[in-house]
């Protein structure tokens, strides 16, 4: 099936809208990524005047102008997440107040002064790259790139006795796992048709997420083994799974809830993990839904060395989907990674 569902709504997003900057404090609240410009970028120039180190987004101000040499203004300026920006061996502090700096990025659709930075320059001159897909902004005038050393990093092999119990991290040039199509029913073709990303946000402030939309995050997890059950640690809103692998409890028996019932076995190196009773409307965040009756799958296979851990879940949504789905992705371990708190600051 054709995806009939516009570019725009496809591009990553979070809930809110960051408000338009009146001096040098730093607005609260954060923009939809849909909201912003992929086709235009803009090329900022003057001094940062505050830093929020928070999730969703790391967010800044400047005073300075655009490449057009328009009157002097205050811009926010909003960048990728903190666990992204750790990945890419960019630690708080690179950007400061009082910082004269270039910061080119994705202007806001409303035309108000916010921009999506992807590309930031240093006083030191050093360009730094935020996103996978980043390219150098400035060639001849920087004097170096940072935000690449891990780019194609291979996971670490040394403790294959650990198994699937340590901390995974996404590969910055991992992936989604979300396809462009799905084989939707009638009513779910509907749904999706209807969504606006702008009004119908699937994520909202810092609520957290269901399953299955939590298990794509960029975010480290942990598997931790305690007794009975498998606890899975997600940075991304301080979410926790827990599989039970006693037997004794069938999936789906609970209360309803985000992350539903999920119940485990293990087949050699794969921990198989199916969950009913997911209250969480959205299977992902372009809109296409998720009903009560939804029954999910999951796969999580270590590879033999230790250093890749395989994911591939398969949802069953007879109100959805005219067939089951299958999505993949893989995480690698570094071992100097760690599930933070997530801090989030609407």
């Amino acid at each position: 099936m054709a995806n009939a569902t516009p570019r725009w709504r496809r591009l990553r997003r979070a809930s809110g809208a960051l408000a338009l900057l009146v001096g040098p404090v730093l607005a609260c609240a954060h923009h939809s990524v849909a909201l912003y410009d992929a086709s235009r970028i803009v090329d900022l120039e003057g001094t940062v005047t505050a830093v929020s180190w928070t999730n969703p987004h790391v967010r800044f101000s400047i005073v300075g102008t655009d490449a057009t040499g328009a009157v002097e203004k205050t811009w926010a300026v909003e960048m990728t997440s903190i666990s992204t920006l750790r990945r890419r061996k960019l630690e708080a502090g690179f950007v400061k107040v009082g910082d004269k700096v270039r910061a080119a990025g994705n202007p806001a659709r409303d035309g108000s002064a916010v921009l999506y930075a992807r590309n930031i320059l240093l006083p030191t001159r050093e360009e730094v790259i935020l996103e996978t897909s980043g390219k150098v902004q400035w060639p001849g005038i920087n004097s170096g790139v940072r935000g690449t050393s891990q780019d194609k990093r291979p996971g670490d092999p040394s403790s294959p006795q650990l198994g699937i119990f340590r901390v995974w991290s996404t590969p910055i040039q991992g992936g989604s796992m979300w396809k462009t199509s799905y084989p939707l029913t009638p009513a779910a073709k509907a749904a999706v048709a209807a969504f606006n990303p702008v009004t119908n946000s699937v994520t909202v402030s810092c609520s957290p997420k269901g399953m299955p939309t939590i298990m794509q995050q960029p975010y480290p997890v942990q598997f931790v083994q305690q007794g009975a059950r498998i606890v899975v640690r997600i940075e991304e809103y301080d979410t926790v799974r827990n599989i039970d692998l006693s037997g004794k409890v069938a999936a789906g028996i609970a209360r309803a809830s985000l992350l539903g019932s999920s119940v485990g076995r293990w087949e050699g190196r794969t921990l198989v993990v199916r969950t009913t009773g997911v209250s969480w409307k959205h299977f992902d965040r372009d809109g296409v839904p998720l009903s009560a009756v939804a029954e999910m799958v999951e796969y999580f296979t270590v590879s033999e060395d230790g250093s890749r851990l395989d994911y591939r879940i398969v949802t069953t949504d007879p109100a959805t989907f005219t067939e089951p789905v299958t999505l993949e992705k893989y995480w690698l371990w570094y071992p100097e990674a760690t599930v933070e708190p997530y801090r989030c600051k609407s």
